[in-house]
């Protein structure tokens, strides 16, 4: 008893020690991990633990609280730890590779941790693939298909070197689409599509937002993918803007909508019906998007959001002569050519949605 008690304490001391990065996940970066990889030396976050549950032959997991820890695992923890292992196992990461974290998807999460211990990816004896040959890949990748009923095996190429993606249909002699690299973005969506790898890919086609949804059966293909996409993208960007520094290239490469969700609008002249519509909102591009359905492939409408001193505005009112029969909270985004309203289900819709604008409109 007096050595369980007595090595815990040296345990979560050694969690808390300067200088060890052991007070952040070694994978995910979340505070104060509470487990540990005894056989990686590292710590890590419940969430993370599980990944490493699975992978039996390179890692074995115990809680910093729960389970008894012999002397000589704290001995091993304690010449370890996780700058030890960041140093070794992330090497060589790629600057377009996506380092998930705690809120990413699991697919993400997984694929980081057997891509790090599993396979060695990242280790220094590791050559760096350059982003244009990394940014080339082709397969084939399952795509909803017209009517959202159905998936469909299609083909898919990437060419960094040409600035394109091009998919292509059993029948089809030639490309379906040809997707410029300029526009192109993907974003998981687990949830959205219903699969646990579930890839959004979106781009510009005449002046239009133009979705694809995909995935792939195996994690680590729509994992590479996704890496692929961003290779390419770090590509492009890297030749178009070659004075930009890297920190400010980086997050441009692909991004998250900031929120997603179903609000009701009405038209321009504010005497139509309201009807329900589902919004995306691109802060990087400043655009609130709204779609029929969520999964539909073409955007119904946009909405640009300048800033605040371009007269741009954010309130929980409605305008003057306009009358809503419902009493639900509403919203109305003033922009200096109109003033568009919508209706939230409820309070709290209202507030993250209108916090979501608010961010848009004071970012520089």
């Amino acid at each position: 008893a007096m050595d369980y008690e007595r090595n815990k304490a040296l345990l979560l001391e050694l969690q808390r020690a300067a200088g060890t990065g052991n007070d952040r996940c070694a994978d995910c970066g979340d505070p104060d991990p509470e487990w540990a990889s005894y056989k990686l030396g590292i710590f890590i976050c419940l969430n993370c633990s599980g990944i490493h549950r699975n992978l039996p032959e390179i890692s074995r997991v115990k809680s910093l609280r729960l389970d008894f820890w012999e002397s000589n695992l704290i001995e091993f923890m304690r010449n370890h730890g996780n700058l030890w292992a960041k140093v070794k196992y992330e090497a060589k990461v790629p600057p377009y590779y996506y380092i998930p974290k705690s809120c990413d998807c699991m697919v993400l999460r997984q694929q980081w941790i057997r891509a790090k211990y599993e396979r060695g990816e990242f280790l220094d004896t590791q050559v760096c693939q350059d982003p244009c040959s990394a940014g080339s890949r082709e397969g084939c990748l399952w795509k909803l298909g017209k009517g959202r009923r159905q998936f469909q095996k299609r083909q898919f190429l990437l060419s960094a070197r040409e600035g394109v993606m091009k998919y292509y249909s059993k029948e089809s002699k030639g490309p379906k689409a040809i997707i410029s690299i300029e526009t192109l973005n993907a974003m998981f969506q687990v949830e959205k599509i219903g699969h646990s790898h579930g890839l959004q890919i979106t781009y510009i086609t005449e002046g239009q937002t133009r979705n694809l949804f995909v995935y792939h059966e195996s994690g680590k293909e729509i994992v590479d993918w996704f890496n692929a996409i961003r290779a390419a993208r770090y590509h492009y960007l890297k030749t178009t803007f070659p004075n930009v520094p890297e920190p400010e290239l980086i997050p441009r490469i692909t991004r998250n909508f900031a929120k997603e969700g179903y609000m009701e609008k009405t038209g321009p002249k504010q005497k139509e019906a309201f009807k329900v519509r589902w919004f995306c909102l691109d802060s990087q591009e400043r655009n609130l998007i709204y779609f029929k359905n969520p999964l539909d492939a073409f955007a119904q409408g946009q909405v640009f959001i300048g800033r605040r001193d371009e007269g741009y505005e954010v309130r929980d009112d409605l305008p003057q002569k306009v009358w809503v029969k419902k009493k639900k909270p509403v919203i109305t985004l003033v922009t200096p050519a109109r003033e568009f309203v919508f209706i939230c289900e409820n309070d709290r819709k209202q507030r993250e949605w209108m916090d979501a604008l608010n961010r848009v409109i004071t970012q520089p």
